[in-house]
C-alpha cells in the first residue's frame, strides 16, 4: 500500500482545502524531500486571490516555494548530479525550467516558457503531485535546483534563502549592478525590503533608504538593522526631497520598488538622477495598466530593469549570507502556522488582518 502525505490544496480563487496524497515512487533521477518549513512569499496572497499571470492558474495547485527540508528518499543518478544523499538538509530554488524551451536552451530557466517551477503554476492533479511546499512532502524533479545548507543555520533563516535572499542578490547586485559608494533607495519595507537593505549594504552601498509609511514604524526600525542609512515615512516626509538633500542635489545612483503599487512604481522615475538605474520587481496585475511619464526615462537617459526570481548565481552568495549569522535574519518571522492553517497564514501575509502587522509568515509541518 502506498505511503500517504498531506498538502494544503488550492483548488480555485480563495479555496484552500487540506488533501491526501500518495506519496510518489522515487526512481534513479529524481527524490523526495521531507518539509521542514515554507515561507509565505509576497506573491503568495495573489496567487490565492486569483491575480492574473502570464497564463492562468493550473488548478488545483499546491502552493509553496520557499522550502527547507531533509531528503527522504534518493535516486543514484539525482544523488550523483547534486551530490547529495538521505538526510541532507537542502532548500529548493522556486523555478527549475523544462529545458526545451528557448529561455532554459539559453540558460534563463527562471523565465521558462512552460512555468516549470515550485509552489505556482504545476497542478497536483496527477502524479507525483507535491510540487508546492504547503504540505509535508515536495517531490523533487530531475531538472530541480537543490542546494545543501548547513544544520547550523535555523529554518527561519533557510526559508529566506531561495527566495528573498536570491531574488535580492540577483535584482540588485547582478541586475542593478550596484557598486561601491552608490545611494539605493528602496520603497517598501517588507521582506523584500529587508533583504534588499541587506544586499545593497554587502554590494558596498553608500547610502541605502529604506521608504515606508506611519504602519510600517516596526518595519522602518528593523530595517536600519539590516543595512539602512536612513529610513523615511512618506506619510511624514517627501521621500523625493529627502533624497535630494542628503545626495547634494544629485539623486540615487539606484532605485527600486518592492510596495507592489502603482504609487511606487510612479515615484521611483523622480527618486534617481541621470542616467540612473530603475527596479521593478512588483507583480502588479498582468491585465492593469500604470500611467508613467515615460518622457523622464527619455531625457534622464534612464535604465529600467524588469526582474523575476532568483537563479543558481544569486542562491550560491545568499547561501552564503545566511550561514554567516551576520544578519538577525530570524527577527523577520512575525507568524508561524502548521499547515492546517494555512488559508489564515496566506490571509494575515495578504494584509486582511491588518493588526496582525505581519513581516513574515511559515508554515510548519
Amino acid at each position: 500500500m502506498a505511503r500517504k502525505t498531506r498538502s494544503m490544496v488550492l483548488e480555485g480563487p480563495r479555496s484552500l482545502h487540506l488533501q491526501e496524497f500518495d506519496l510518489p515512487v522515487i526512481s534513479q533521477d529524481d527524490a523526495l524531500l521531507k518539509v521542514e518549513m515554507t515561507g509565505i512569499c509576497g506573491s503568495d496572497p495573489g496567487i490565492y486571490n486569483g491575480k492574473a499571470f502570464k497564463a492562468p492558474r493550473p488548478y488545483p495547485i499546491i502552493m509553496g516555494h520557499e522550502i527547507i527540508g531533509h531528503i527522504e528518499e534518493i535516486g543514484e543518478a539525482f544523488a550523483a548530479r547534486n551530490h547529495l544523499r538521505v538526510g541532507d538538509r537542502v532548500i529548493v530554488e522556486y523555478a527549475f525550467g523544462c529545458g526545451q524551451c528557448l529561455s532554459c536552451l539559453t540558460g534563463h530557466y527562471v523565465t521558462c516558457e512552460k512555468h516549470y517551477n515550485y509552489g505556482s503554476m504545476i497542478s497536483c492533479k496527477n502524479p507525483p503531485h507535491l510540487f508546492g511546499g504547503y504540505g509535508e512532502h515536495v517531490y523533487l524533479h530531475p531538472r530541480a535546483m537543490v542546494h545543501k545548507v548547513s544544520e547550523a543555520i535555523s529554518p527561519e533563516a533557510g526559508i529566506l534563502i531561495c527566495a528573498v535572499l536570491g531574488n535580492a542578490v540577483r535584482w540588485l547586485r547582478h541586475k542593478g549592478n550596484i557598486s561601491i559608494g552608490e545611494t539605493v533607495v528602496i520603497l517598501g519595507p517588507g521582506q523584500q525590503g529587508l533583504a534588499a537593505a541587506m544586499i545593497a549594504r554587502e554590494a558596498g552601498a553608500g547610502r541605502i533608504i529604506v521608504a515606508g509609511m506611519t504602519r510600517d514604524k516596526r518595519r522602518l526600525d528593523l530595517a536600519r538593522r539590516f543595512g539602512a542609512h536612513h529610513v523615511v515615512d512618506v506619510e511624514k516626509e517627501d521621500l523625493a526631497g529627502f533624497v535630494r538633500q542628503i545626495t547634494d542635489g544629485r539623486m540615487a545612483d539606484v532605485a527600486m520598488d518592492v510596495t507592489g503599487s502603482a504609487g511606487g512604481a510612479k515615484m521611483l522615475l523622480d527618486l534617481v538622477k541621470q542616467q540612473g538605474r530603475v527596479i521593478l520587481p512588483g507583480l502588479y496585475g498582468a491585465t492593469k495598466e500604470i500611467p508613467l511619464v515615460l518622457d523622464k526615462i527619455v531625457t534622464k537617459e534612464l535604465t529600467v530593469l524588469g526582474v523575476f526570481s532568483q537563479d543558481l548565481t544569486s542562491v550560491l552568495p545568499a547561501i552564503a549570507i545566511a550561514e554567516s549569522k551576520k544578519y538577525p535574519l530570524e527577527e523577520i518571522i512575525t507568524h508561524r502556522f502548521p499547515i492546517e492553517q494555512a488559508e489564515r497564514a496566506v490571509q494575515i501575509a495578504g494584509g486582511e488582518f491588518p493588526e496582525e502587522a505581519p513581516v513574515k509568515v511559515v508554515l510548519v509541518p
